[in-house]
């Protein structure tokens, strides 16, 4: 696919996706290519700390994506280079947003796996229903190969890493068409792999007490309590400023460091400004915009607010659509958001 494109054709940025110390996620377009959009991994800007892990995973991500280049449902490796690398956009509905309940998508995802295994190479992370979309036209894609590996010799290793891909399609098989499932695929779900027993029983276990317990990663009690106890004061001290005319409260996950409050006040005035008329415990992030989103009773729109402050556009996309009004109203929101983490409470 690639043999037709200028792929020394400069990258045009669109949208930030996401942030980490790993890397930035960018969608966008190659200059005068039409029809053809891409997403940038930006490497560039790691932190010295961080750019052994990052060049590991970048390292696993060109090799897994140059094996699989000639699979239907699998990004495309435009190039790379000392920006980062760049690949083709997948067109889709991430799997919890579409909720396929047609066989054929999951026939034509096992048919993605099956490809992908014929090449050597394993996914290693379709636990996530967000790696694995429905395209318009209904079939299979995965993308993120951060973790892919490719295996030179299919032994054992080899064979209990594509069974627990296959494994992983039928759990969300499993949560999204249950009804679909084969008296084979049922035995499957029930007969997890020795390494990955291993793994709940022993590294799962260490993982989720430093995260969820330690470092509160994805622990979702308590969102609302920072909502219920600081918003009040923080409201009555903004709107209290005649250049502030409303504002909108979200929370968001913060890696390592718990629930993050999130504030979007409607107003002229910039940040740093905001801060400063505001007391202790403030928000951690304050945007500033010119109009929040309404409903038909002029209320803010939280529904969509929480998508943005969580940074999951996706999801946002999809009550977006058929929203002419709202989309634009958002759209200098999305532009300017503050959290750029694909964090989630869980």
């Amino acid at each position: 696919m690639t043999a037709s494109l200028n792929t020394d054709a400069a990258f045009v940025p669109e949208t930030v996706h996401k942030r980490d110390v790993f890397s930035e996620t960018i969608s966008g377009t190659l200059e005068g290519v039409a029809d053809f959009p891409v997403v940038l991994r930006r490497l560039d800007g790691v932190p010295i700390y961080a750019r052994p892990l990052a060049g590991w995973l970048a390292r696993k991500e060109i090799r897994g994506l140059k094996a699989v280049q000639d699979i239907a449902g699998c990004p495309v490796l435009v190039r790379v280079d000392k920006t980062g690398l760049l690949r083709s956009w997948t067109s889709g509905t991430p799997l919890h947003l579409a909720k396929p309940t047609d066989p054929a998508w999951y026939r034509d995802a096992k048919r993605l796996l099956r490809e992908m295994r014929r090449v050597g190479v394993t996914h290693n992370d379709i636990a996530k229903p967000q790696n694995w979309l429905m395209t318009p036209d209904g079939r299979a894609a995965v993308i993120d190969f951060q973790l892919a590996s490719v295996h030179r010799k299919r032994g054992r290793l080899f064979r209990i890493m594509a069974r627990e891909d296959l494994r992983h399609l039928l759990k969300q098989k499993r949560a999204y068409a249950p009804e679909l499932l084969t008296p084979s695929e049922i035995n499957m779900l029930n007969r997890k792999a020795l390494p990955s027993r291993i793994w709940m029983a022993t590294g799962k276990q260490l993982y989720n007490f430093v995260t969820r317990r330690l470092m509160n990663w994805s622990d979702g009690e308590g969102t609302e309590d920072r909502i219920e106890r600081e918003t009040p004061a923080l409201s009555a001290a903004w709107l209290a400023e005649s250049r502030v005319h409303d504002v909108a409260f979200c929370t968001y996950a913060r890696a390592a460091k718990g629930v993050g409050l999130y504030a979007f006040v409607e107003t002229d005035l910039d940040a740093d400004a905001l801060r400063k008329l505001v007391n202790e415990p403030k928000p951690e992030l304050i945007q500033p915009v010119e109009t929040l989103p309404r409903d038909q009773h002029g209320r803010a729109r939280l529904d969509a607010l929480q998508l943005v402050a969580a940074n999951r556009l996706d999801e946002l996309e999809v009550i977006t659509e058929a929203d002419t009004e709202l989309s634009e109203t958002l759209k200098p929101i999305v532009e300017g958001r503050l959290n750029l983490t694909d964090r989630v409470f869980k």
